[in-house]
């Protein structure tokens, strides 16, 4: 019978662990170079199109004409970028306010609940622009038009994630939490708001889109124009005057508006995650 040498089969062990640094490298610099890659072919192949079949730029500009538009129009296309931004973050805003504590009321209270979540459900599920004219007509002011539409596109995620993170708190926990005798107020802090963050947090991720989708839509709906509009406002003005160069401008703006709030708000999810949760803790590959 022989005995396995441990120090035999450490070049085994320095092999196995540098092939898993060479594929964390190469997923690093992959998730990074891919995309770029995906996007110069397909702005290249934008180009070649345009060029091949000679179109029109107010059929199809190129993307040089996009980008020159987006030079030459920058000043009005930054100020209703800024517009539509402002309605966006304030609908986000008040839809964490509202969710959160309208989904902590939710578990405290199972008749709260019962009473007022089917409310939601039919708020989320009704088109926000099949009632955004009727907003329109009773609320006076049109920011607070905007806002209330882009709110009701953005809090449901939040609402519903949250009240499924607070009730999902360990069981046992509970129980030990009763067996100290643990307040109300307690169990709340110490339990389900921990457990509920990664919910939250995912929920969030999905509003911070949501509300850039209510914010547009509703600046649609509104069709106000002049000082003070937002980007969905420039598409449809472009449209109007065939300028179809600073319509793909502002739906580049909006794009990039939509990855940037995407973006940040996966950072901070990842940072409050990263030291205890196992969605965030990096897993060797």
């Amino acid at each position: 019978m022989t005995i396995a040498d441990p120090i035999a089969e450490l070049p085994q062990i320095d092999e196995e662990e540098a092939l898993r640094a060479r594929r964390r490298r190469n997923e690093k610099v992959g998730r990074w170079v891919l995309p770029i890659l995906v996007i110069a072919l397909s702005i290249w192949l934008w180009d070649r199109i345009v060029v091949w079949n000679e179109l029109p730029h107010y059929i199809l500009p190129g993307p040089g004409r996009v980008l020159q538009a987006l030079v030459e129009d920058w000043a009005i296309l930054f100020d209703s970028l800024l517009v539509t931004l402002q309605i966006t973050l304030g609908a986000l805003a008040i839809a964490v306010v509202g969710g959160v504590g309208l989904a902590v009321l939710f578990t405290q209270s199972r008749w709260i609940e019962m009473s007022f979540f089917p409310y939601a459900v039919i708020l989320q599920v009704t088109p926000v622009v099949s009632i955004a004219p009727l907003i329109f007509i009773y609320v006076d002011s049109r920011l607070a038009g905007l806002l209330i539409c882009a709110w009701i596109v953005a809090f449901f995620p939040i609402l519903s994630n949250t009240t499924m993170g607070l009730n999902s708190a360990d069981h046992n926990l509970r129980d030990l939490f009763k067996v100290y005798g643990a307040s109300r107020w307690q169990r709340l802090r110490f339990l389900q708001l921990p457990s509920a963050l990664p919910y939250f947090l995912g929920g969030l991720r999905i509003a911070g889109g949501l509300s850039l989708i209510g914010a547009v839509v509703a600046e649609y709906v509104a069709g106000t124009g002049g000082i003070g509009s937002g980007l969905a406002f420039r598409i449809l003005e472009a449209g109007y005057r065939l300028n179809i160069p600073r319509m793909f401008a502002a739906l580049f703006l909006i794009a990039i508006t939509g990855v940037f709030i995407y973006a940040t708000l996966s950072f901070i999810s990842h940072m409050a995650l990263r030291k205890w949760h196992e969605s965030a803790i990096k897993r060797e590959v």
